[in-house]
């Protein structure tokens, strides 16, 4: 039912039916206008014609008129004979004829012939009798029409004398049958020109409706984003013309859609591309676009942003209508206290119309963590390379001023202090060539000297260097008591290595676990292969590193225990070297620790195993 209702609903909706249904409707309301007016008319000139059928011959009339001057007897039969040769109309139901007395004289129904001597009862026949004037009237009787004519009867010829009158009574029924008749056929027609003007509207109305609803699907198909149909054109006229324009229109949004979709697409592309991070805001301040660098760095979701107020998502206090009412630059920290904390430069640019109303703000993200990091360490470097030139110097200075102020006389001070002197001078060259060092190799211009090496023997060879130092020292009994212990293993492992540098690496290493070791310790070398990398690992009893300080120990300067470092000689620069060096050979070095358990020194370098073809042949 619904179905129906809602076709029904449709069709009576439909603008070829509305059409169709007006034109029938202006078409029946011209036919029955215009039938209304003919039936009237003819009605008057039937009934005209009808009134003038039953005027009395004069030839008649004279004849009545002369019969009712005479004082014959016979001139009542005269009279019946007359009206009964002029009664041959099947309309006259009555005639009668009165003289100026207003008796009856003659009837032409001979039911009535008891009538004839008899004074008439009608007023309007006494009326004509006595005024002379004619009087014609209508009646209704008994279901039927009847029109009554009475006509004065005069004596001479343009006599105003009345001598009686006769009274004509005829039926109305034939005329208002032929009128019904008339009318029915008029119906019929205009039934018959409604169904045909309704098929002809039904027509035209389509031929008026069809482009329209072409021009509709193609407007839907516009809106779902398909340009391939055109609108069928079916003639030159107005809405031909229409459809005409409404193709161009297709064709131009068409392409207008292409080029929105192209210069969106290459905007997507920039901002998928970006190094910085991109979001866009309407005009309340809430976010309504954001590229995926921006999504990185502030690590969320799309959705997370999407509709949210800028200053919620960035983290900053201010309020969103704020910041983009003024192009603002400022410096914020997102994830603050996570592994991901980032420091992020953000600037903001109006977006404005022609008419300077702003529309919103691009917000651009731009990571400066690793800029700022930088700019710390290096200010750290400065501030640490001040402090470490200025011990030695201000030493230097001291003993200097001693000796200078006499003390150089003094056959028991004066050696002491020059050797002081030299070991705090020996002291800065050192930490100066290390610092040259650190600079070469950031700057790139530190060459490495590579060369195919059996990484075993080369260890064992550092390891035997240290033997003998180890025998040297322990000859003299003040001398602190330590073992170094190999765990090398009989494989050929070779490597690619710059064998000066890396001895400095492991020189470095291995005289840090002697110095941190305690007295009668064991140093313990181990060389393993793990898959394509061998590892070197060197371990120490001594007090070992605080577990929060194992991430900064490669950083330079950094001392875990700064007196005990500066004691022994230490510039703070080792393990950084070390860090560089192992990293240039595209290797990796880590330390791990337990305090008062000692600490164990990893280096990983890559290691591609040997085949036999591999190996060269002696000559």
């Amino acid at each position: 039912m619904k179905k129906i209702k809602a076709k029904l609903l449709h069709v009576f909706n439909s603008i070829n039916t509305k059409l169709a249904i007006v034109f029938m409707l202006m078409l029946l309301a011209t036919i029955e206008v215009i039938g209304a007016y003919f039936t009237r008319q003819l009605e008057q000139n039937n009934i005209e014609t009808f009134q003038n059928s039953l005027q009395i011959p004069q030839i008649v009339t004279s004849q009545l008129s002369s019969q009712l001057t005479s004082n014959k007897r016979e001139s009542n039969d005269h009279l019946n004979r007359i009206i009964s040769d002029y009664n041959n109309d099947s309309t006259i139901s009555e005639l009668m004829v009165v003289d100026s007395k207003d008796i009856i004289r003659a009837v032409s129904n001979l039911n009535d012939k008891g009538r004839i001597g008899q004074r008439v009862n009608n007023n309007d026949v006494k009326q004509v009798t006595s005024t002379g004037r004619q009087i014609t009237k209508t009646l209704q009787e008994n279901g039927n029409s009847y029109m009554i004519q009475i006509t004065p009867l005069t004596s001479g010829n343009g006599s105003t004398n009345t001598v009686g009158a006769i009274y004509v009574r005829a039926s109305m029924q034939s005329i208002f049958n032929d009128l019904r008749n008339t009318s029915f056929a008029f119906l019929v027609a205009s039934l018959i020109a409604a169904i045909m003007g309704a098929v002809l509207s039904l027509v035209i109305s389509r031929a008026i409706t069809q482009p329209i609803e072409d021009m509709q699907k193609q407007a839907l198909s516009i809106a779902d984003g398909d340009y391939s149909n055109q609108v069928k054109i079916y003639s030159n006229d107005e809405i031909g013309k229409l459809g005409k324009a409404f193709n161009t229109l297709s064709v131009r949004i068409e392409r207008s859609q292409e080029e929105s979709d192209s210069e969106r697409r290459r905007l997507d592309s920039v901002l998928s591309h970006m190094t910085d991070g991109v979001l866009a805001t309407d005009r309340h301040g809430n976010v309504s676009v954001v590229n995926q660098m921006a999504l990185n760095f502030l690590n969320v979701e799309e959705n997370d942003v999407i509709n949210k107020p800028i200053s919620e998502v960035l983290g900053l206090d201010e309020a969103p209508s704020d910041l983009i009412s003024e192009q603002k630059e400022l410096v914020t920290t997102v994830n603050e206290g996570t592994r991901d904390e980032m420091i992020l430069h953000v600037s903001f640019s109006l977006i404005k119309r022609i008419t300077g109303f702003v529309s919103g703000s691009v917000c651009v993200l731009h990571d400066i963590t690793e800029q700022q990091r930088n700019e710390n360490s290096q200010r750290q470097f400065v501030s640490n390379v001040s402090h470490e030139l200025r011990t030695p110097l201000t030493s230097l200075s001291a003993y200097i001023d001693t000796l200078n102020a006499g003390a150089w006389k003094d056959p028991d001070i004066a050696p002491k202090f020059l050797k002081v002197t030299q070991e705090e001078t020996e002291r800065m060259i050192r930490m100066i060539n290390d610092l040259l060092s650190l600079s070469r190799m950031d700057r790139g211009v530190s060459k490495m000297e590579f060369e195919l090496v059996n990484f075993n023997d080369f260890v064992a060879h550092i390891l035997n260097r240290f033997d003998m130092i180890v025998k040297n020292e322990q000859k003299d009994a003040g001398n602190k008591k330590y073992t170094i212990r190999r765990e090398l293993g009989n494989q050929a492992l070779w490597v690619e290595i710059d064998t000066d540098k890396m001895m400095q690496v492991v020189d470095n290493i291995v005289n840090n676990a002697i110095k941190y070791s305690p007295d009668g310790g064991v140093i313990t070398v181990r060389l393993l292969q793990s898959q394509n990398r061998i590892i070197l690992s060197i371990s120490d009893q001594g007090l070992g590193i605080p577990r929060k300080d194992l991430d900064k120990i490669f950083e330079r300067f950094y001392r875990v225990d700064k007196a005990r470092s500066r004691a022994q000689g230490g510039t703070g620069l080792g393990l950084a070297i070390a860090k560089e060096i192992v990293e240039a050979h595209h290797g990796k070095i880590w330390a791990d620790s337990s305090e008062g358990k000692g600490s164990t020194f990893y280096i990983s370098l890559p290691y591609e195993p040997m085949s036999e073809g591999d190996d060269w042949d002696e000559v």
